[in-house]
């Protein structure tokens, strides 16, 4: 009779548990075929690059439909026009020239017969000091590391960051978007803890240090929470909000550029 009891009990509490389980709808975005524009420029003196392409469900392979036949146009406030010219396919390209600080851009992109806009305007350039490395915290293995970057952030001035992490020339898929709402005026050594791939002694690492405007960090912070890299470091299956006019999926960013490299140790 005991164990009756105890069994009827066991059922009854699986039962209540199973009517308490919350079903969680990630959303993860496998309708495909919606436009995706990547548009970067930087200060860099160097060609600057508007990718088009189609998305593809969440659970497909990492193969991206170009977007040809579109008309690419960039225009600063200094009344300055950059006509983009395709090649390869998908990948629409300008003639070096340099961005500047204080610039905004204009991004003029017609496709399918809707023209689509949006605007970026490039922040001030804070110098990334270093990046060092560091034994993995929690981790018994003393092969395994982590890497941390090292800038002043400036007093007074809002500042929004975006770090790039390549791994032996592969880029990792973890999202690094960081504000200076508690790190105003200080200096910043900044873990940029990567769970997607271990990073060994004898791994070259290169990081790119991205200074990006309000609108553009809400883009990569948003990313950054889902936990998506997406394509080459690009959009993810649930769209975090664009600047970019109608609404598709992507951005448009003008921000700095700068890159170290180190091997580790």
């Amino acid at each position: 009779m005991k164990k009756l009891k105890l069994l009827a009990t066991l059922i009854a509490l699986l039962v209540v548990i199973m009517g308490c389980t919350k079903v969680i709808d990630l959303k993860l975005g496998n309708d495909s075929g919606k436009l995706v524009i990547e548009g970067n420029i930087t200060n860099l003196d160097s060609p600057q690059y508007i990718k088009l392409s189609r998305n593809v469900p969440f659970t497909s392979t990492n193969t991206y439909p170009a977007v040809s036949g579109a008309t690419v146009v960039v225009t600063d406030d200094k009344n300055n026009t950059y006509n983009f010219t395709e090649g390869p396919p998908g990948t629409y390209s300008c003639p070096a020239f340099e961005g500047n600080s204080g610039s905004t851009y204009k991004m003029t992109v017609v496709s399918g017969g809707t023209t689509y806009t949006a605007s970026s305007t490039m922040p001030g350039m804070v110098p990334l000091d270093s990046i060092t490395e560091k034994k993995a915290d929690f981790n018994t293995n003393s092969n395994l590391r982590e890497i941390t970057v090292h800038y002043q952030d400036p007093s007074g001035i809002a500042n929004q960051y975006r770090f790039i992490m390549w791994v032996n020339n592969v880029q990792v898929n973890t999202v690094f978007a960081y504000d200076d709402e508690f790190s105003d005026g200080r200096y910043v050594n900044g873990d940029l803890v990567e769970n997607s791939n271990n990073i060994y002694a004898g791994d070259t690492v290169k990081v790119e240090m991205q200074c990006i405007d309000k609108p553009i960090y809400t883009y990569w912070f948003t990313l950054m929470e889902q936990g998506f890299g997406g394509p080459d470091g690009g959009v993810a299956p649930s769209n975090p909000p664009t600047n970019i006019t109608p609404a598709v999926l992507g951005y448009f960013s003008a921000h700095t550029s700068q890159t170290i490299v180190l091997i580790l140790k």
